[in-house]
């Protein structure tokens, strides 16, 4: 079976369409909680039950899809949020592995996934089985998800 890109493929390369573009950079929204923010950069804990501790850390720059459209600058800022929010996430949860996914390939703008990888995992020794997100997904429990937050908040300062 063959298939095919967005038919706004382009609208969203370019950043007239995207999504990321558009956000209003808000504590909370649907997706999760924002645990970690920069001029340029946002870490958002997911609220998805797709993984405990999964959270995507966002450029919130201009538009760009690949990390190497940013300047020197941009790129050392976004990578030092990304390592700083991956050190918070494997310090709070003390999982076997983190994982670092800088994909693009349903929503082309640079962020990266940040998944703590466990015992219990549902692809030991191989990619976690990350599918872009349909929003009918369970959440994970409101209580766990706001403590997780303030504890991820507090460890990143």
């Amino acid at each position: 079976m063959k298939s095919e890109w967005p038919g706004n493929w382009a609208e969203q390369i370019s950043g007239r369409a995207c999504e990321m573009c558009r956000s209003e950079r808000l504590d909370e929204d649907t997706y999760g909680i924002r645990i970690f923010s920069t001029a340029d950069v946002d870490a958002v804990l997911q609220r998805a039950a797709i993984q405990r501790g999964y959270t995507l850390v966002i450029w919130r720059g201009r538009h760009v899809v690949e990390p190497f459209e940013l300047t020197e600058p941009e790129a050392q800022s976004y990578w030092k949020a990304t390592l700083t929010v991956a050190k918070a996430l494997a310090t709070f949860y003390r999982p076997l592995k983190m994982n670092y996914e800088t994909l693009g390939n349903s929503v082309p703008h640079l962020h990266t996934h940040l998944l703590p990888r466990f015992v219990e995992d549902p692809a030991p020794g191989r990619p976690f089985p990350l599918l872009p997100q349909s929003r009918d997904e369970p959440p994970i429990d409101p209580v766990q998800l706001a403590s997780d937050a303030a504890a991820l908040r507090a460890l990143l300062g």
